[in-house]
């Protein structure tokens, strides 16, 4: 027998000789379940320490001076293109009229034949660019100062640079019966073949990220001291009997950039509650009305959101050593929430709907009205794994030594119970 250390007396894991041992078919069966027990704690674990979750953190958002893309598309299929207007106006003083930079309008075909599109060359109503005309031809703005930017300065050579000059005064333009321009360019006619039609709103805007709103509404906009009028001349006076009103479908609506589409394939079909972000509440909505003298509102409450993909940090500087905020898939972008409202123009209650108590005022701009307000919070998804690798080796422990305990219990309590049962048998024999 080897000379005893001095370390053996601090031995905790005491050893019996073989022929101290009982093994136990009972022992047998236990042994094999907690192992199958163990295999299958194990690979949860595994799998637990591969997943990737989200921890969402809240701050105050620093950012100054940014502007905030609101990307729209919107169908109206009872409003003609030529006659709707998209506008943005925020606290600022800043104002956007007739916004078209970013944003296309597509003609629809009246719903009655399907609702198709157009075809693209007959998307401009002004499709005369004068380019025929005498160059030395300078046509009269009838009052009005020759719009900024008129193709000859100075002149109004097209029907559109009259309706711009007019709009640049705060005058109601009409349909031009008496312009020249628009009398060469058959613009009343081309209005009047476009009564049916609808129309696609669809692009982005570009506006400060301040308490602010963005508008649909019938007619050029223009400034009338501190009123924001419209002209609604055309709007009104359909001929034929024909009308217009703003029933819509808002496709989609969204402030800033989506998420992409693999983070959702990464963290698979149990996302966490935060995805949600990307789900915007507006989309797929139905407005309907067959009333001109109605308008719809919004009001938006837009969060900054930001996602930092796992490893966000060891990527956020790019090869030439400068911080890169977009780098390693990183997203700035905005979330929100909205709640709706619509009125008739021409007042009145609830009545109708069992609330007599709710009145409504007269007056206003018939259109689909959209006031948005920025949280002073953002919000910060921060991608991370479940469990450190430290974590896991913790867990795999817990699991193959509270398994194996629970399982020698078990085991003690058979063959305990199976002695007790076999000596009180051979006591009664």
């Amino acid at each position: 027998m080897p000379p005893k250390s001095r370390f053996t007396r601090l031995d905790a894991f005491t050893k019996t000789v073989d022929e101290a041992r009982i093994r136990t078919t009972s022992g047998g069966v236990v042994t094999i379940v907690s192992l199958l027990v163990v295999l299958f704690l194990s690979w949860g674990e595994w799998v637990d320490y591969r997943r990737v979750v989200v921890r969402p953190e809240l701050v105050v958002d620093k950012s100054r001076g940014e502007r905030m893309q609101i990307h729209l598309n919107m169908t109206f299929p009872k409003m003609p293109c030529e006659l709707i207007s998209l506008d943005v106006m925020d606290v600022s003083g800043e104002q956007q009229h007739g916004v078209s930079h970013g944003v296309k309008n597509v003609r629809l075909r009246p719903a009655s034949q399907g609702g198709g599109v157009i075809d693209v060359k007959s998307m401009n109503l002004h499709e005369d660019a004068a380019d025929h005309l005498d160059p030395s031809y300078c046509g009269e703005c009838y009052g009005a100062t020759a719009p900024s930017n008129a193709r000859k300065a100075g002149c109004c050579n097209t029907c559109d640079e009259v309706r711009e000059a007019y709009s640049s005064q705060g005058w109601a333009f009409g349909r031009g019966e008496n312009v020249e321009q628009c009398t060469r360019e058959h613009y009343a006619e081309r209005l009047d073949e476009q009564r049916e039609e609808g129309c696609r709103i669809e692009g982005h805007l570009e506006v400060n990220k301040v308490v602010g709103n963005f508008h649909l509404a019938p007619g050029r906009s223009f400034s009338n001291g501190n009123l924001h009028v419209h002209d609604l001349k055309n709007y009104w006076e359909a001929p034929n009997g024909k009308q217009h009103d703003f029933t819509h479908t808002i496709h989609q609506l969204r402030f800033g950039p989506q998420l992409p589409a693999a983070v959702f394939q990464r963290l698979g079909k149990d996302a966490s509650p935060w995805t949600n972000h990307h789900l915007n509440p507006l989309d797929g909505t139905n407005q309907e009305t067959n009333n001109p003298s109605f308008n719809f509102m919004y009001f938006v409450k837009i969060v900054p959101t930001s996602y930092l993909p796992l490893d966000w940090e060891k990527r956020f500087k790019d090869a030439a050593g400068l911080m890169d905020a977009n780098a390693g898939g990183s997203l700035e972008t905005h979330q929100y929430s909205v709640t709706s409202h619509k009125r008739s123009l021409e007042g009145g209650s609830d009545a109708a709907e069992g609330h007599a108590e709710r009145q409504h005022s007269q007056g206003g701009i018939p259109g689909v009205f959209f006031s948005y307000d920025i949280s002073p919070m953002k919000v910060i998804n921060r991608e991370e794994p479940a469990k450190t690798f430290t974590g896991f080796l913790a867990g795999l422990c817990a699991i193959v030594g509270g398994t194996l305990t629970v399982a020698a219990a078990v085991d003690r309590g058979l063959f305990e119970g199976a002695a007790r049962i076999k000596k009180m048998r051979s006591k009664e024999l």
